[in-house]
């Protein structure tokens, strides 16, 4: 429940967001017709969004037949944490990284690139599957869609209205400045939003992924093998989609500028140090 009214809210801030560039690029005129834009990505968002998520990623759906290991690590997995069983999918990726995508627990998917199944040991895997499911058995899956699809729509408006300065309600050209700070300030403010609600749940997602698999340290090994490796080798789906980079595991985005300042992830040494703490508590 509450994470279906932190859902709400994001949805709401998002449209209100739309609403003030609309308004800011096209006076009231450009506002109705953010706010018209703004419900249908709505509705679309949250029936489609993991769809497009996949697609971005050129994911493949793999079941028994094709990737037999994997498919059964996930399936006891899901049956330890009392989840359905979601859809799998392989990403053709060097990068190592995963993540979990979908509405709900009836109609979601984890996805991995090969580059993690490469890197890691099949018991440090098992710990990333289960951190993918917690995010599942939390219903964190939906807010993170929905947010990486806004974001992404949000940057799409404000390039738009660098280019188009737009009317006001009474057909005067708009002042070309605000369309530059549109297009700067969108962005970042759309950032801002999945901060606000990917770090928390990062730790969260830890916690309940070490609860399932039973093995805290082997997600603590993972976090840190992910780390050393993601360093060097660029995730180029993740660099063409930024605002999908709050659904990973790992932040897969190359450090520098704005992207260093705001990342959505929290730190990796932190990660690992209450995994190792909870490790000790068993």
């Amino acid at each position: 429940m509450f994470n279906m009214m932190k859902t709400a809210i994001l949805m709401a801030a998002i449209t209100a967001l739309f609403m003030l560039i609309g308004r800011m690029l096209g006076g009231q005129a450009g506002m109705m017709l953010a706010l018209l834009v703004a419900l249908g990505m709505n509705f679309f968002s949250y029936w489609f969004s993991d769809k497009i998520v996949l697609k971005m990623y050129n994911a493949q759906e793999v079941d028994d037949s094709t990737a037999p290991q994997f498919v059964a690590m996930v399936r006891e997995l899901s049956q330890r944490a009392g989840l359905p069983m979601p859809r799998v999918y392989l990403i053709e990726e060097d990068a190592p990284n995963a993540f979990a995508t979908g509405r709900n627990p009836q109609n979601a998917a984890v996805a991995a690139t090969t580059g993690i199944i490469r890197a890691l040991s099949p018991r440090e895997l098992r710990g990333v599957m289960a951190h993918e499911l917690a995010h599942v058995q939390h219903r964190d899956i939906l807010i993170s869609t929905i947010s990486a699809t806004m974001a992404g729509a949000i940057g799409m408006l404000a390039n738009f209205g660098m280019l188009f300065s737009g009317r006001d309600e009474e057909g005067r050209p708009t002042n070309p400045i605000v369309g530059v700070l549109v297009a700067l300030l969108a962005p970042l403010a759309a950032s801002l939003i999945q901060m606000a609600i990917s770090r928390a749940r990062e730790f969260e997602a830890d916690r309940g992924g070490a609860e399932i698999s039973g093995d805290p340290q082997a997600l603590a090994s993972a976090l840190q093998k992910i780390h050393r490796y993601a360093q060097g080798i660029p995730m180029e789906a993740a660099e063409r989609h930024p605002e999908t980079a709050q659904m990973m595991i790992m932040n897969p985005l190359s450090g520098g500028g704005l992207r260093g300042l705001f990342s959505t992830h929290p730190a990796t040494e932190e990660r690992v140090e209450r995994l190792l703490q909870m490790a000790v508590a068993r």
